[in-house]
């Protein structure tokens, strides 16, 4: 597996590069954004770790996600709820906080990989508003514009769409996507519940299709439209 660590600072960058070998993982490095993306579009990647340092969490998740479709790892040293949360609302896809144990670090990093594992059988959800076909990991508004979903937003929607009209309990997609940890960290579910919603719903407000079930969990249900299993389900 081949992960790309974005780190400006050189004594850091010297540690997490160490420990990713250790994992067993082949480590690239990048010092600006720039590098990154060329990176990403020219040799074999599997997952991002970005250590923003003094730069701006937001603005670089910003930068990174429009032209990344990878799992992004954030690692920094903010240790609050609030940059966590501001880490995932700009598009990561999980958040070290630093000082990290190297098996934390290995074991996140682990996880963001399984998360963006193709499907077996391609299956897609078509809808009046949007489709979605999960084996191509590419989604469409009902104009054929592309709709950019993450490594985790589509796990989330792909756990929900096993079971149709049906509710999944929070624990159940919390550990899904995150392992044991994430069970304790519900905050993770709400975040990405916004995105989804924004991504997907004509009125993210009052969703159509994502609904959240007060005490027990979310249920996708298919509006419009309905599962397709055929194999070309993206616009021409």
């Amino acid at each position: 597996m081949n992960v790309l660590l974005l780190d400006l600072d050189q004594g850091s960058r010297r540690i997490e590069v160490a420990a990713l070998r250790y994992g067993g993982y082949e480590v690239s490095t990048a010092h600006t954004v720039e590098q990154a993306i060329t990176h990403v579009r020219t040799h074999p990647t599997d997952a991002v770790l970005v250590d923003p340092a003094q730069l701006d969490i937001a603005q670089l998740m910003g930068e990174l996600r429009v032209r990344i479709e990878l799992p992004i790892i954030v690692v920094s040293e903010g240790e609050s709820d609030g940059a966590l949360v501001s880490a995932l609302d700009a598009g990561a896809d999980d958040y070290i906080s630093k000082p990290f144990v190297v098996e934390e670090l290995l074991a996140r990093t682990r996880a963001a990989l399984r998360r963006v594992r193709k499907t077996e059988a391609p299956v897609a959800i078509v809808t009046d508003d949007f489709t979605i076909d999960i084996a191509a990991r590419r989604a469409f508004h009902s104009d054929g514009s592309e709709i950019h979903l993450t490594g985790v937003e589509f796990r989330m929607v792909e756990i929900l769409l096993r079971h149709p009209g049906y509710v999944v309990s929070r624990e159940q997609i919390l550990e899904e996507i995150w392992g044991p940890r994430g069970v304790r960290s519900p905050h993770y579910l709400r975040v990405f519940v916004n995105r989804v919603r924004q991504k997907l719903e004509p009125d993210p407000a009052h969703p159509r299709y994502l609904h959240t079930v007060t005490g027990l969990g979310l249920v996708f249900k298919l509006a419009q439209g309905g599962l397709d299993t055929s194999e070309d389900t993206s616009p021409q």
